[in-house]
């Protein structure tokens, strides 16, 4: 998607892959159409936010019909650049490592993971859920044409890895480490800490209970 033509916010930007998944699934149902009340009950997003995100891509629906399933669909479609499969690289093949690269993102968009690295060396020249395992050695040489990275190393390796990643050309790395790393103004880096996740799920449970257990 190009962010500069679009001039979207970057909040709006994050809810599209939900959009787009939720119509994916819609349309695999042989639904035509669809309210903003039903894809806010379904991707809980409040149904004033989904018609704001949708105003900023011009007249997407009309107003007691809703939204066109196919036509969305197509739309978030290209405007997400689903027509093109993304490869990804896979830093760091343990448990969570392992996990990804058992997991189809290719049943809801066409996002792929091609290559794993690992510094173990008993790991390179293995291949796990059909992806190809290299040590982490052979980045020079394996990474080419691969602009997105998913690092799930050792914190105290995450730095070392992520100046790696970034002289190979890496433009975009969600990092699963709990370690904050620094990378050059035009590398975007999506951090994901679990364990700070759930201390935050933890707090809202304790301190903001949902209605119905107000009652």
């Amino acid at each position: 998607m190009n962010m500069e033509q679009s001039k979207i916010p970057q909040a709006t930007a994050k809810r599209l892959p939900l959009y787009y998944r939720f119509l994916n699934n819609l349309n695999q149902q042989g639904k035509n159409r669809v309210s903003s009340k039903e894809l806010s009950e379904a991707v809980k997003v409040d149904s004033a936010t989904i018609r704001r995100d949708f105003s900023y891509f011009g007249a997407l629906g009309k107003k007691g019909y809703g939204y066109n399933v196919e036509y969305l669909l197509g739309f978030f479609r290209s405007t997400l650049d689903q027509h093109e499969t993304t490869e990804v690289a896979l830093i760091g093949v343990g448990n969570l490592g392992t996990a990804f690269l058992n997991y189809s993102f290719l049943k809801n968009n066409n996002i792929r993971i091609t290559k794993g690295f690992d510094a173990n060396p008993e790991k390179a020249g293995t291949n796990i859920g059909g992806v190809p395992i290299y040590h982490i050695d052979e980045l020079h040489e394996k990474l080419e044409g691969i602009r997105v990275a998913i690092l799930t190393v050792p914190a105290t390796e995450a730095e070392s890895i992520t100046e790696k990643l970034v002289n190979e050309g890496i433009e975009g790395i969600l990092n699963f480490t709990p370690a904050r790393i620094s990378v050059p103004e035009h590398i975007r880096v999506h951090h994901i800490d679990l364990a700070v996740e759930l201390q935050s799920l933890v707090y809202f449970l304790k301190h903001y209970p949902l209605d119905s257990k107000k009652k």
